[in-house]
């Protein structure tokens, strides 16, 4: 991750990557992607047999029956984007914040990204008066607005849309025409499955909408690039899949053959797949909660997380200590932090939100240690918060946000 231009704090160019999941590799993996280490053929644009056969099961246990020439693959969620971008073409809508690669690749083709504001229940999905407020100022200005990209499980809010707000939002975008794609990267890893209710768009509008999930989120490691598209099963649905296939053939962006072994074996969800995704999910629930509970006490707002391995936090509470430190924007807000915890902390601009709004993205993987046995250990322990490399994370952002929360009352103006 970059700086923005340090002369005025100019435009964002480089985002965060996807949180880290912060784990060893599973064995099962390993020993797929071992298994196919010696293949020398290319996996074919868009995904091989075994890949999409994989992807539409996937789909098929979720709710969302798929025929296997409505599905692609390619080497990362981007690519997939950037070429349903191209494909599509006009203007692009993105909820603010929005995960912080939507908008550059729209940027890339000289499309604009239009941000919409999301409601106070939850990110990821744009509120359905401030949607259609701004496509009637999009298109009143001259300009083609066509796609909608937006979240149910959110990176950067963490946050799982209600189903009522997701369906006023579908509602809204399909009455102005727009498609939509649905990034749905982060579903396998709501905290709190049992009393959360996660419904993707394509169920509500099928004919419109297509899902992509980026297999970084829960399936596979951040270092093995893979993720599936699916598309909607009509006429216009089978023609916005080729022109992707074009653009991914252009870009020659297929997915590495080693990797697409274990990318099948992930969608396919064996027994042990399934156990270390839910054991992950479990141990970055508990870490999330964890330290939202350190920042909110502290001072800071934030939503519970819900999902990933991150949570979103408005320090504008603390504005007035933070001040005392010279930070008075994102961008400042994002050195503070990452020197002062020691791990990466992107401010609110890398995800859209205005550079004066101090706002941050805090990620769950750098506190579950810095060796593969400490990250093992978390994972099979019953109690990972109760373990010293843990705890000792733990009590140190703590002891950051605590000063900060100092600093404030010490500078708070007598009443």
């Amino acid at each position: 991750m970059r700086r923005t231009d340090p002369e005025g704090h100019g435009p964002v160019r480089y985002g965060p990557p996807l949180p880290e999941d912060g784990l060893p590799v599973p064995p099962e993996l390993a020993d797929a992607l071992t298994a196919a280490a010696t293949r020398s053929d290319s996996e074919p644009i868009g995904g091989g047999p075994e890949l999409l056969e994989a992807a539409c099961g996937y789909w098929e246990r979720r709710g969302l029956p798929t025929e296997g020439g409505l599905v692609a693959a390619a080497p990362g969620a981007p690519a997939l984007l950037l070429a349903l971008t191209a494909a599509l073409g006009g203007d692009v809508l993105v909820p603010r914040p929005c995960a912080a690669w939507w908008a550059p690749y729209a940027r890339l083709l000289g499309r604009p990204a239009f941000h919409v504001a999301t409601p106070a229940e939850s990110g990821g999905v744009p509120d359905p008066y401030a949607l259609l407020e701004t496509v009637r100022r999009v298109r009143a200005e001259g300009g083609d607005p066509r796609l909608l990209v937006l979240s149910v499980a959110d990176d950067p809010t963490a946050t799982v849309a209600p189903p009522e707000v997701l369906h006023a939002c579908v509602e809204a975008a399909a009455a102005e025409g727009l498609h939509l794609v649905s990034d749905e990267t982060w579903r396998d890893t709501v905290h709190a499955p049992h009393d959360t209710v996660l419904v993707s768009p394509a169920e509500m509008l099928p004919d419109r909408v297509t899902v992509v999930t980026d297999l970084a989120g829960a399936l596979l490691p951040p270092g093995w690039p893979a993720a599936v598209a699916r598309f909607p099963g009509d006429e216009p649905g089978r023609a916005l899949h080729a022109r992707v296939l074009d653009v991914l053939t252009a870009l020659g962006a297929h997915v590495a053959g080693p990797v697409a072994a274990p990318a099948a074996y992930a969608l396919g969800e064996p027994d042990p797949a399934t156990a270390r995704v839910s054991a992950a999910v479990r141990l970055h629930a508990r870490v999330a909660a964890a330290v939202h509970r350190e920042i909110v006490a502290a001072g800071a707002v934030a939503r519970p997380p819900q999902a990933g391995r991150h949570l979103y936090a408005d320090l504008g509470p603390l504005r007035t200590a933070l001040a005392g430190h010279g930070v008075g924007d994102a961008q400042e807000l994002e050195d503070f932090l990452a020197a002062r915890l020691g791990m990466p902390a992107p401010g609110g601009h890398r995800f859209g939100d205005e550079l004066g709004a101090l706002h941050v993205r805090l990620s769950t993987g750098p506190f579950l240690g810095h060796t593969d046995e400490e990250r093992a250990e978390c994972l099979t322990s019953p109690t990972p918060l109760e373990l010293p490399h843990v705890q000792r994370a733990l009590i140190h952002v703590k002891s950051v946000f605590d000063d900060l929360r100092d600093d404030a009352q010490r500078w708070e103006p007598p009443r």
